[in-house]
């Protein structure tokens, strides 16, 4: 093994973000982009078996483990990084670039890690990096939504982190396998993944604050996070049953809130939701064709929503929103946009010959195969569900609808080229899908392109367009109305400050009594005093040993509670 191959194909990304701070502005543009290329030949060279490890801390760690279930990651998120860099081009903030850099990198190196300690260190990473990207929106909502983000995403690694603590106390090892629920260990690691991976009421932080990044920070929020969390699912709960059920919900309850948004970047995040859904349910079925769906969805999914989140941050590039209420009729002036986006919104919504198509027809079959037909039914539903808020909802209030009146440049060069590269890969796979299906984990004899397949796909997409049709023309559906639509995160953002406020100051007003309170009951007692003893011989009579004490205590009681109160 050369001593290229020995290493971790993300710190080519992250120490490479280091060299990046001192270039001028136009070669740093061309330097970061080659990074994630050379990161993607690294993880090319890589041979399967491949183990490299070091002692440190007593234990062995495993920086380096490359299996096929790993290659599959780090070709895509390599490929991720370099069109979300490219998206980015006009950026002249250094520090929005860097971090881009630092937060893929340990993305890529999580995915190598072959052991818990490691997968800690890169998993923190990615929540570290990343929320500059929602910071560099400088405005007070991203500060706060940025703040909200990096306390859940730090909780996510402390959980992780005692977890993978108990583990090693009960088994001796920190080998990064196979963990299942059977223990507390386990149970801990699955909550950690499971708030990366937006389970059902751990999902809030995604839709706070991947709308409120930058233009080009939500393209690249969309690629890593959820879908790293994704991978150690699979490599740690593989035939988990309970993830079934969870991944099913996830598909399911993101509709009703993504019909109503009106931010339509919001509506993107509600439908990642929905998509991680279905890979969660791969994972739980737990078989070589369902963990093959779920790496090939993933795999598809990067690029479709990329491609549909790069539309949607050229439309805010260029007009300043992204209200599906403020929108429409932007055909006319992006029209290459407008295509880019129907390219998404087909592949998203499981077109044949289109990349969606190809891999959720794998998880679908492979979960009819278990004969879970209820299971099976949900998913069904959810892809109708899809296909009405990404489908059809995004590209239609965006660039069609009714007229805005808003006329405005095409994209920049970079985000079409951006775009054009990504809508490529898109059709590619839906055409080709060998060239995915080659690098999955298992061997596929699977062929997506039967007639049953094909059919029962145009038809479902049928009549949800029927059923979208009759709804618009009947003014059932939800219109884009200028409105915030109330989450499971209101608890935290709106409740939970309010209640803390409250309690807060409660609690001080309770502290003011009672230092007023304490203060008269002293001064009145003093007052007292002096009036038995006099003036001149209070101070020097001496007084019995029990009033000494008395007094004593209560001048330490009256000063603890004065500081408590104090420091509310």
């Amino acid at each position: 093994m050369t001593v290229i191959g020995s290493i971790n194909p993300g710190l080519i990304l992250i120490l490479g973000a280091l060299p990046a701070l001192l270039l001028p502005s136009v070669i740093r543009r061309v330097y970061i982009l080659a990074l994630p290329i050379v990161g993607f030949m690294l993880v090319h060279q890589l041979e399967p078996g491949t183990l490299v490890t070091m002692e440190a801390f007593g234990m062995t760690l495993e920086p380096l483990q490359v299996d096929r279930l790993s290659i599959v990651w780090g070709y895509i998120f390599n490929i991720a990084a370099f069109l979300g860099l490219l998206f980015a081009w006009h950026e002249r903030d250094m520090l929005q670039q860097v971090s881009a850099l630092v937060y893929a990198g340990a993305a890529i190196a999580a995915v190598f890690a072959g052991d818990l300690v490691t997968l800690f260190v890169f998993w923190e990473l990615t929540g570290v990096s990343s929320v500059f990207l929602i910071w560099a929106s400088r405005t007070p909502e991203a500060y706060r939504c940025g703040m909200r983000y990096l306390v859940i995403q730090v909780t996510s690694g402390v959980i992780l982190l005692a977890g993978a603590i108990i583990w090693y106390a009960d088994t001796g090892s920190i080998d990064f396998g196979h963990i299942g629920i059977d223990s507390i260990a386990g149970k801990l690691i699955l909550v950690a993944f499971g708030i990366k991976c937006a389970f059902p009421l751990l999902h809030n932080w995604l839709q706070d604050a991947y709308p409120q990044a930058t233009v080009t920070g939500t393209v690249i929020l969309s690629a890593f996070t959820t879908k790293l969390a994704v991978y150690a699912l699979a490599r740690g709960f593989a035939g988990t049953e309970a993830l079934i059920y969870i991944g099913a919900t996830m598909t399911a309850f993101p509709i009703f809130y993504a019909v109503i948004e009106n931010d339509l970047r919001r509506v993107l995040a509600y439908s990642l939701n929905n998509q991680l859904g279905f890979m969660v349910v791969g994972v739980g079925v737990g078989t070589e064709l369902a963990l093959n769906g779920t790496a090939a969805h993933a795999f598809s999914h990067i690029l479709y929503k990329a491609l549909l989140f790069m539309s949607m941050g050229a439309v805010l590039f260029r007009t300043g929103t992204c209200k599906g209420s403020e929108l429409g009729g932007l055909y006319k002036s992006m029209p290459l946009t407008t295509g880019f986006c129907i390219i998404g919104a087909a592949s998203i919504s499981a077109f044949p010959l289109f990349s969606g198509f190809i891999s959720k027809s794998m998880i679908l079959t492979a979960v009819a195969e278990e004969h879970r037909w209820f299971i099976w039914g949900t998913l069904l539903f959810a892809s109708a569900g899809v296909f009405h808020h990404s489908g059809i909802k995004i590209p239609y209030f965006a660039f069609f609808a009714h007229d805005s009146g808003r006329r405005v440049k095409e994209a920049p060069w970079h985000m079409l080229l951006a775009m054009g590269l990504t809508a490529f890969l898109c059709i590619f796979i839906g055409v080709y899908p060998t060239a995915l299906y080659d690098i999955l984990p298992y061997a596929v004899d699977y062929k997506p392109y039967t007639s049953y397949h094909v059919i029962q796909q145009l038809q479902l997409l049928m009549f949800s367009a029927l059923a979208f049709t009759v709804l618009m023309l009947t003014r059932i559906y939800p219109p884009e109305l200028r409105s915030t639509n109330l989450d499971t995160d209101w608890f935290y953002r709106i409740a939970g400050p309010f209640v803390v406020d409250r309690l807060v100051n409660g609690l001080a007003a309770i502290g003011n009594a009672v230092e007023a309170t304490l203060t008269k009951v002293v001064v009145d007692t003093i007052t007292v005093i002096r009036r038995h003893h006099g003036p001149e011989g209070f101070m020097a009579k001496t007084l019995h040993l029990s009033s000494m004490v008395f007094w004593v205590v209560a001048v330490l009681a009256f000063a603890l509670i004065l500081d408590f109160a104090r420091g509310i």
